[in-house]
């Protein structure tokens, strides 16, 4: 089957900053009836064509008091194609408009900035804002008999808690971000075989990339072999729980690692993650990266998470943070070794859920506060509003104090809309 279209989507512009543009954005999505753009099904084959947009109002205040506020938007068509019952194709794109001041402020927002791939499938077209093009993902899917292939940008996702997820090595989100939607993707191979009704064996490539300030994504758009990740994963279920191993090559580390998912007593959800990296380079030291979490969740919709973060690549002592900072780019974005999060949603009418997170550095007890709160406008749109509010010492100059301490207060008002 093939599908044809002139363009992934119309490009956009915002050229002026405010809560007139925000509203007129909310506005639209609001009114517009809901279609998808194609659908098409036989007796061996299926197509369908949908999308999703996104329009953000946001306000951020710097420890140092500076303040900017902004509109943002991005747009995503997804395609997904099957032929007959082995064959799949998914195409996901996007393309955003962000203010270049407004990007450091995106990590909670799930936007899938700074991902390590490659820059080929990825067009910029602006100097002054972050307005990009890409091809978040596209892959094929093959089953063949017990065993299932995909080839391409694919999410890859190998953890098992929730705010701190050591085992998820490719394009991880923070621990902060409510809306997880859409993983981004990375350039992977990844292999699947049925071992029985419960057992499993993977195996996964993913391709990586050298850093080029150049390029527009901040990646080379050629694979370096010392950066490509090469891991086999093992999974099971053993009475209420499942059970994995992992090992391999992550980038430059050998990684040799577990995890487990399940509940207590038909009442208490226990997820746990681990693994030992060893630098390929010797005179670095290995270290151990693991998640504990405890969850329940009653039957008023009352969610409750506490997890526990050992950072083992983190610093020990805040002076360390400057030396910490410039290793991170594509792996864990936290600085120090230990951490605490805890989180609760609920329902509060069928239309309206409210969830919050408080996350703390044990090393240097600073606070990251998010709230969030979203309301269903209709079958396909919502509106949401986020806030963070940090607290510690904030920096001295260009000395940090703190971690959280060093982030902005930020609120967000966002609308989406699905097609």
């Amino acid at each position: 089957m093939t599908v044809n279209y002139t363009s992934l989507f119309e490009s956009y512009f915002l050229k002026q900053h405010g809560p007139c543009l925000s509203l007129f954005i909310a506005s639209c999505l609001i009114s517009t009836s809901v279609q998808a753009f194609y659908e098409k099904h036989s007796d061996d084959s299926s197509g369908e064509i949908s999308g999703m947009a996104r329009g953000f109002g946001m306000t951020y205040r710097s420890p140092d008091k500076t303040s900017d506020a902004g509109v943002a938007g991005l747009a995503r068509l997804i395609l997904q194609a099957q032929s007959g019952e082995d064959l799949n194709f998914e195409l996901n794109a996007y393309q955003t408009y962000i203010p270049t001041s407004m990007v450091s402020t995106q990590g909670g927002l799930g936007t899938p900035l700074d991902v390590e791939r490659s820059s080929s499938l990825e067009w910029s077209f602006s100097t002054d804002n972050y307005m990009h093009l890409a091809i978040d993902r596209m892959n094929v899917q093959l089953a063949y008999k017990r065993m299932d292939i995909t080839v391409g940008r694919q999410p890859i996702n190998l953890a098992t808690t929730f705010y701190f997820t050591p085992n998820d090595f490719f394009a991880p989100f923070s621990a902060q971000t409510f809306y997880r939607v859409y993983k981004p993707g990375v350039d992977a191979l990844r292999l699947e075989a049925s071992l029985g009704p419960l057992s499993q064996l993977s195996y996964i490539q993913v391709l990586g990339y050298a850093a080029d300030s150049e390029s527009d994504t901040g990646w080379s758009n050629n694979p370096d072999n010392n950066r490509r990740s090469d891991i086999a994963r093992y999974s099971t279920v053993s009475g209420n729980f499942e059970w994995a191993i992992l090992g391999g090559e992550v980038r430059n580390l050998s990684i040799i690692g577990g995890s487990l998912q399940g509940e207590l007593f038909d009442w208490l959800g226990l997820r746990a993650e681990a693994h030992r990296a060893t630098p390929d380079n010797p005179g670095q030291p290995a270290y151990n990266e693991v998640s504990i979490g405890i969850e329940h969740r009653w039957e008023n919709s009352l969610d409750i998470r506490l997890e526990y973060f050992h950072h083992g690549s983190g610093a020990s002592r805040v002076s360390d943070y400057a030396v910490v900072a410039p290793t991170i780019v594509g792996e864990s974005s936290y600085l120090g070794n230990q951490y605490t999060a805890v989180g609760v949603a609920y329902q509060f009418t069928p239309l309206f859920t409210g969830q919050c997170v408080a996350i703390t550095s044990w090393l240097d007890d600073s606070w990251l506060l998010s709230f969030n709160g979203i309301y269903s406008l209709s079958d396909e749109s919502e509106l949401s509003v986020s806030l963070g509010v940090p607290i510690g010492d904030a920096p001295v100059g260009i000395q940090m104090e703190s971690e959280f301490g060093s982030y902005p207060y930020s609120l967000n008002v966002e609308v989406r809309g699905y097609f």
